[in-house]
């Protein structure tokens, strides 16, 4: 399985999971745009489009780094125009921007409902339908085109509401958008898929979040890994899925898990939400 020679656009990729599917797809060969609003250093997070460009090429694969906010329409269509010019078409998008808020309904803002929304569902659905032209002719030409959401399975269970429901319902818009345009791209052979991962993953993001230990869950690279799994199979054939980071590994063999631990010898693992 490679991915030599595909044309990725990931956006919100300057660091944590995208970066780690970014560097993944690197080491094939693959061009790789990193859209993302980080152009200057983050005292509080590290990483800029610019240093994942970086990344990206010492991995052995090409980049373009592009400074993107999501949440303006124009710059998100002018994104996906300048990488599918830059690398004539494109292949694949990766919808990972994410923004995360958990606070109960009293406890939160509109401005912080309005950035997840915005970012999470509006962002996913605007890179989305920027991205269908190039993928449609990407599958045109049977270079098997993808479009991966980092967003969990559905689930209306009431537990994964109550204590954080503005963000569940951002989430959960970015998985509506796996299972609505799965069905309606079906023809033009784009796969469109959903991808979660098991545990939390070690990243900056969620280090930032008070009362979550990092150190009992897993790295990055599980997802990359299990993304990479996923963005070889045959579109045509493997869409409309809300697929888990340890099951995608598994169907491929491969159930030692612990070169992924934070902590080497982990037992016992914090579990991610929305997984019943």
């Amino acid at each position: 399985m490679t991915l030599s020679g595909k044309k990725i656009f990931i956006t919100g990729g300057s660091r944590g999971i995208g970066l780690a599917i970014a560097l993944r797809a690197a080491a094939d060969g693959a061009s790789i745009a990193i859209a993302a609003k980080t152009s200057e250093p983050n005292p509080k997070l590290p990483g800029t489009i610019h240093t994942a460009a970086s990344e990206i090429e010492a991995a052995g694969g090409r980049a373009l780094a592009i400074q993107c906010d999501l949440r303006d329409e124009l710059q998100v269509q002018a994104a996906i125009a300048q990488a599918g010019q830059e690398f004539g078409g494109l292949d694949i998008l990766i919808n990972n921007a994410s923004a995360i808020n958990l606070t109960k309904t009293e406890a939160t803002p509109a401005k912080r409902f309005d950035l997840m929304f915005d970012v999470n569902v509006r962002g996913t659905f605007l890179a989305s339908q920027a991205a269908i032209p190039f993928l449609r002719q990407s599958g045109s030409q049977g270079r098997n085109p993808h479009i991966l959401n980092l967003s969990p399975p559905l689930s209306m269970k009431p537990i994964w509401f109550k204590n954080h429901v503005a963000y569940t319902m951002a989430k959960y818009g970015m998985s509506m958008c796996v299972l609505g345009m799965a069905e309606e791209f079906k023809r033009d052979g784009i796969g469109v898929n959903a991808l979660w991962p098991r545990t939390v993953i070690d990243t900056a993001a969620l280090q930032m979040i008070p009362g979550v230990d990092a150190s009992a869950g897993r790295t990055p690279e599980i997802m990359a890994d299990a993304a990479h799994i996923i963005l070889n199979r045959v579109a045509r054939e493997c869409s409309g899925n809300f697929f888990v980071d340890d099951e995608v590994l598994a169907s491929e063999g491969v159930t030692d898990l612990e070169k992924y631990s934070v902590v080497p010898g982990t037992k016992e693992f914090l579990l991610d939400f929305f997984l019943d």
